[in-house]
């Protein structure tokens, strides 16, 4: 688990510039007793009529960066600020973080082991049918990587085909090679570090990635984004299908990080945007 003293650092710096401050509004009808007597984890009231516990854990997955990595030790990036922001802006507390790999960040969630996921989760219908999503906080189209000034310097999807290639297990770029490469020599790798350090030894010629992360490890790799394009995928906040209260009110987060300026802030931060 991991403190959170960074982002309240930055936000009271944000207070005191006159950025954030926007009074939260809208919270407590969605956190308020649901009358059915049931307990719940999650900001509802326990069977007595007091309010129950409105602790919760996030999980990620370390290793997309700027979203999300460890830097000496401790978890950073762009959704561990704006997870923490949003939440700041609700009736919850979060009360630490969780590390998985990417693709078993789901059934982390739905076996009870965390109660968020903040992770450029990529919105679509087969993880709708597993878990719910908030709406959107970030786009992004997907790049392909490659060796800086390499033979292979693909400019299309086609160029890919017969190649060997790389992706993380579970995201969007690994289904964009199943799905739309033809008779690719295809690696799953648990962390995307794991894949660029391959593609940088040699061992695979190119990675499908999502383009902010692409242009994080162009930056300080020995790799290159070949081209990219657009695929309209959206990122949004997981939970559990059945916990409509946290959902509503990390909606009512996002807004509200949106509207005070505080998310401008942290995607300067990130993206230097």
């Amino acid at each position: 688990m991991v403190e959170n003293g960074k982002a309240v650092d930055r936000r009271d710096y944000l207070k005191l510039s006159g950025v954030a401050g926007i009074a939260m509004t809208g919270l407590a009808g969605c956190l308020e007793d649901s009358g059915n007597g049931d307990d719940d984890e999650n900001g509802s009231s326990d069977e007595n009529g007091g309010e129950a516990d409105s602790e919760i854990v996030a999980g990620t997955a370390p290793g997309f960066r700027p979203f999300e990595m460890v830097e000496d030790g401790e978890l950073v990036g762009f959704d561990v600020d704006h997870l923490e922001a949003v939440v700041d802006e609700t009736d919850y507390e979060l009360s630490g973080w969780e590390q998985f790999e990417f693709d078993t960040l789901i059934q982390a969630l739905n076996s009870g082991e965390i109660d968020v996921i903040a992770a450029a989760m990529t919105i679509n219908d087969e993880r709708e049918e597993q878990i719910a999503f908030t709406d959107p906080y970030y786009s992004a189209d997907q790049s392909v990587l490659v060796q800086t000034g390499g033979d292979f310097q693909p400019s299309e999807l086609d160029d890919l085909s017969g190649r060997d290639l790389g992706a993380q297990s579970g995201t969007t770029g690994e289904g964009i090679i199943e799905d739309e490469v033809d008779d690719p020599n295809y690696r799953s790798f648990d962390n995307y570090v794991y894949a660029v350090e391959e593609l940088e030894r040699g061992t695979i010629e190119a990675i499908v990635i999502d383009q902010p992360v692409a242009e994080s490890f162009e930056s300080d790799r020995d790799v290159e984004i070949a081209f990219t394009f657009e695929t309209g995928e959206e990122y949004g906040l997981g939970v559990r299908q059945d916990d409509d209260d946290l959902r509503e009110a990390l909606n009512e987060g996002i807004a509200a990080v949106e509207e005070s300026g505080e998310y401008e802030e942290i995607t300067r931060e990130w993206f230097d945007e």
